[in-house]
């Protein structure tokens, strides 16, 4: 039978058994992370808090700190939180490399981005908002015959067509030599039905939202891909040609 032996009377443990200079590192270390903590809380705190004097000064400060890691909102334990499930969807035309034109199947972003997270414990930012938040920003920007409100509309939209030229290439909507030129936004609304005891009677049909069809900028498409656009290797083999 094995016992635990006590250390040896005059020996110090944990910090104590340091030098005197490390145990002046440990201190100072365990302050900053102290100090650090406090502060992050600090401005966490102020972040959610309704509006003050601190905030109306240094608010800037604040949201630089927040977004976009350590957003906080109250939607969760507010009165009226979310009520509604999103699912965002989207579709291409594209133009073959032998000159058809064909449309592709919709595809279904917010189950793409549901699957990322679910079982991951560590599901990245832009998995969980990313298109959440373009929809969001979209609709905020927008009447209700989907025109742009401002230059914040127009900038949704630019937004909105590069996420999809992403999630297209991702899917593998166009093969070798195809061409993106137009997509088509349409988000499915359905609400959450309410827990029994509540009494409240809410439709379970569905709402759907189509955009209009937008095209495809070849600067949207270079930018996306990192490559020349059809035009611009068009023209850099008629200079190699002419070159020969």
């Amino acid at each position: 039978m094995t016992t635990a032996t006590a250390a040896p009377a005059g020996l110090s443990t944990g910090v104590a058994a340091l030098s005197p200079r490390y145990q002046v590192g440990a201190v100072v270390a365990l302050a900053v992370v102290a100090v650090a903590v406090c502060a992050h809380i600090g401005l966490v705190f102020l972040h959610v808090a309704p509006s003050n004097t601190l905030t109306k000064q240094h608010g800037s400060v604040v949201d630089e700190w927040v977004f976009p890691e350590f957003e906080q909102n109250w939607k969760l334990f507010a009165p009226n939180p979310l009520q509604q499930n999103v699912a965002v969807q989207l579709r291409a035309e594209v133009s073959t490399a032998d000159g058809e034109i064909r449309t592709t199947r919709w595809y279904d972003l917010s189950a793409e981005d549901g699957r990322a997270i679910d079982g991951n414990p560590l599901p990245s930012h832009t998995q969980q908002n990313e298109l959440r938040r373009a929809w969001d920003f979209f609709v905020a920007s927008h009447d209700s015959e989907d025109r742009p409100v401002g230059l914040r509309g127009t900038l949704s939209e630019t937004y909105l067509r590069r996420i999809a030229l992403l999630r297209l290439d991702r899917d593998g909507a166009a093969g070798p030599g195809d061409v993106v030129e137009r997509v088509q936004y349409r988000s499915r609304t359905t609400n959450v039905e309410p827990p029994p005891w509540s009494g409240e009677k809410v439709s379970d049909r569905p709402t759907v939202r189509e955009l209009p069809w937008w095209s495809v900028s070849a600067e949207n498409r270079d930018g996306r891909a990192g490559k020349p656009g059809r035009a611009a290797q068009s023209g850099q083999a008629g200079q190699e040609g002419g070159a020969a």
